[in-house]
């Protein structure tokens, strides 16, 4: 499972920008991952400036 540490989340945007299947909104200055949307793909956690984002 792909997950965003909200902690160290900027909610910059490159994360939803990047993903392809559109899983990834802002809410709040917080990335959310809509985990039946989310393929897996890693592209957001390669992405993140700021290593928001974890897989676990």
């Amino acid at each position: 499972m792909v997950e965003v540490v909200a902690e160290e989340c900027t909610s910059c945007g490159i994360c939803a920008d990047v993903c392809p299947v559109e899983a990834i909104s802002l809410d709040g200055g917080v990335a959310l991952i809509d985990q039946d949307e989310c393929t897996q793909c890693l592209v957001c956690l390669d992405e993140c400036p700021v290593e928001a984002i974890s897989e676990g």
